[in-house]
């Protein structure tokens, strides 16, 4: 459940952030030296100080913002501070402003987040009265779409297969009065969508194409896709049990696709959005896919299989083939994609890719104003004859493993030609460890850097 903020006519303790250096001079300003002292307190980032008043309740909290170097080695502090308060009701009223102080609010929210589905949990209940002009709307509109991703990838399969994927998509259409169009099973070969029925037949679960739209035609085109494999077992080329752990997160693309939809529907953004989910699951069957099979693409290009553990790329191929072919002024793609991307950058910092320089630096800015950490790396042309095998048109498995996350890139683009701009995210969508205000587990990336960028771009 969302949790909302506190009533600006409500009573609040009030907090104030303080750095290392400025910690004697605050100390001094509210008389509290002693305090402080007897409490060894050193305004390390993150921690916190509560100050008692005479009758027994709070006077004031100290919450420490170490140095610059510190803060710049995390993300998110206010959450770590806002998970030790004890009940109550405060207000941030000195330390931060502008766009620290809306992230600190942010942080507040997306701190309380708890997937409690199948075992009940202790709900952070210190709430926040938010300081002066914070356009509180926005932050939980925010944390509401991080919220929907985080929930969706942290559900099991059991759970949240293609059907209950489908279902997730529908709820959310229907909340947003958004138009939904879904092609499941045989009707993916009479309509076009060849090597997402390919990836998808051996499952229980028919594999199916979810497509909905939102907004206003003579608005700007702007279409999420999403990569829906709901469990990737590898197929036949099956996956070591250390491999297969997460595999629920692999529909982490579309979990993402759909939290940024809510966000911009939500927000009203004068913009006519399309989100296309290949909804998948990567089971074993006498029916599975095989190695050395060649597909044909719904763009007509033929697909030489050299391992059944790289699906993702193949769904996505037929889903971006269709966002193609409208054209859209900006198709964004999230995918779980490649292990090569969390070799690079690590669980935290997802690459994207796009060949235009400016949305790169729009994104790139957004990603650090946001707090939504994202690095760009190259459509390295060079490694194009890596895709490209001897008997197809393209490989989707290239031999030897090197640069494998620019491969991966290469070759969704080659169902990109109409699109305007294109950017793919190679996502992880996972934390392995608890952080401020991200509990272990799903992970929403990049929706939050991209909310911004389209605002700029297109209101």
């Amino acid at each position: 459940m969302l949790p909302t903020f506190a009533k600006k006519s409500e009573t609040a303790i009030p907090i104030h952030v303080v750095e290392s250096d400025s910690l004697k001079t605050i100390s001094m300003e509210l008389n509290i030296e002693d305090w402080v002292n007897i409490n060894q307190f050193k305004a390390s980032l993150g921690n916190i100080l509560i100050v008692p008043a005479s009758n027994g309740l709070i006077s004031c909290v100290l919450v420490g913002w170490g140095t610059e170097g510190a803060r710049s080695r995390g993300r998110f502090h206010m959450g770590a501070a806002a998970s030790q308060l004890p009940n109550g009701t405060y207000e941030i009223v000195s330390g931060l402003s502008g766009k620290e102080l809306e992230n600190a609010h942010l942080a507040w929210v997306l701190s309380s987040y708890c997937f409690d589905r199948y075992k009940k949990k202790h709900i952070q209940s210190a709430k926040l009265k938010p300081s002066k002009d914070i356009d509180t709307k926005r932050i939980l509109i925010e944390a509401e779409g991080d919220f929907i991703t985080r929930d969706l990838v942290n559900t099991p399969t059991n759970d949240m297969g293609p059907d209950a994927l489908e279902k997730a998509f529908c709820d959310l259409a229907q909340k947003h009065n958004a138009k939904t169009n879904i092609i499941k099973g045989e009707a993916l070969l009479d309509q076009n969508f060849p090597m997402i029925h390919a990836v998808g037949r051996a499952s229980d679960q028919q594999p199916r194409l979810l497509d909905m739209q939102w907004g206003e035609n003579n608005n700007p085109k702007i279409t999420l896709v999403g990569k829906g494999v709901c469990f990737d077992t590898g197929g036949l080329n099956i996956k070591p049990t250390a491999s297969m752990g997460l595999m629920k997160k692999d529909m982490g693309g579309s979990a993402t696709v759909l939290g940024l939809a809510h966000m911009i529907m939500s927000l009203n953004l004068k913009v006519n959005l399309r989100v296309i989910i290949p909804a998948v699951e990567n089971s074993i069957s006498s029916n599975s896919f095989r190695p050395q099979d060649i597909l044909i693409s719904r763009k007509g290009m033929s697909v030489e299989i050299n391992h059944t553990d790289a699906e993702g790329r193949l769904i996505l191929a037929d889903a971006l083939s269709l966002a193609d072919e409208d054209k859209p002024d900006l198709l964004i793609c999230n995918a779980t994609l490649t292990g090569a991307a969390r070799v690079a950058l690590g669980p935290d910092m997802p690459p994207f890719f796009t060949d235009d320089d400016e949305l790169a630096d729009q994104i790139q800015k957004a990603s650090i104003e946001n707090v939504d950490p994202l690095w760009r790396m190259p459509f390295w042309a060079p490694y194009e004859s890596l895709i490209e095998p001897e008997v197809a048109d393209l490989d989707n498995a290239p031999k030897g493993g090197f640069a494998g996350a620019i491969t991966a890139a290469l070759f969704l683009r080659r169902f990109v030609e109409k699109s305007k701009y294109f950017v793919h995210f190679d996502l992880f969508a996972w934390s392995p460890v608890h952080k401020p205000s991200q509990t272990q587990g799903g992970a929403c990336q990049s929706a939050r850097a991209m909310l911004s960028v389209i605002e700029k771009r297109y209101e």
